[in-house]
């Protein structure tokens, strides 16, 4: 096994630890070296199929009733079809360099309107708002496209749950039932295209699979604390930051 290849998997270990604990991150962090140690098509079928054992496993083997919010996760479920047809259609058309430097762009974009966003005092307990009509349906697009592209449709979805004032359990919850969503949106949209390179190897399946499932028992612990002590936004700034570095690490490499 290569070097490359062991640092993917540490990375499917961090990410799976890093979404299990706040809702998001395992394509942030797993994304840029398995896109460097796979084809770009591979890279996000591992990404959906590792993805939706993370949700699955949030969902179902937590032992508490999940609070997602429904209006949200299914309407960017539902806007994200189109935006997945897109994106196949940027897979096909950049090669791996052009296709990590959009990962990091979308990350860093995302970041400048977290930090906005962290500079506001945060809303009180309870205050959760509707957001502007367009909100959903620009945030589920954008996932969409990302999902299919580079595998990292997260951070759409992120900002657009963060500015409604929800409680860290909510975004979490609602966040992982978005994720599951996109799993056969973006399967679909890669059947329908013919883009059969996208299924990944039995063998970094099996390499992966049990990792993945690994990193995930353990990040729960890590919530309660997170949520507990206030820092939510605090980490995610901090996980995007990480994100835009090593993105910009695997265009160097």
């Amino acid at each position: 096994m290569s070097l490359l290849a062991v640092a993917a998997a540490c990375a499917v270990v961090v990410g799976a630890a890093l979404q299990s604990s706040i809702g998001f991150g395992f394509a942030l962090v797993a994304a840029p070296l398995l896109f460097a140690a796979a084809s770009p098509a591979e890279a996000v079928g591992l990404l959906i199929v590792l993805g939706l054992e993370i949700g699955l496993l949030t969902l179902l083997t937590e032992r508490r009733r999940p609070e997602p919010v429904w209006r949200d996760a299914l309407s960017v479920i539902a806007w994200s079809l189109p935006g997945a047809l897109a994106g196949v259609a940027v897979l096909r058309s950049l090669d791996e360099i052009a296709l990590q430097l959009l990962v990091t762009a979308g990350v860093v974009c995302a970041l400048v309107v977290n930090l906005r966003a962290v500079r506001r005092a945060p809303p009180p307990p309870g205050s959760a708002h509707e957001p502007p009509r367009w909100a959903r349906p620009a945030a589920g697009l954008l996932a969409g496209a990302l999902n299919t592209s580079t595998g990292t449709g997260g951070p759409p979805v992120v900002l657009l749950l963060m500015s409604r004032g929800l409680r860290p359990g909510a975004v979490r919850d609602t966040l992982t039932v978005a994720f599951v969503g996109f799993a056969p949106v973006s399967a679909t949209a890669l059947a329908l295209t013919s883009t059969g390179d996208a299924v990944p190897e039995a063998a970094a399946l099996a390499a992966l699979v049990p990792l993945t499932a690994l990193g995930h028992v353990a990040g729960r612990p890590v919530f309660a604390r997170i949520a507990a002590g206030h820092s939510y936004e605090r980490v995610l700034t901090i996980v995007l930051t990480a994100t835009i570095v090593a993105g910009l690490l695997g265009v160097l490499l």
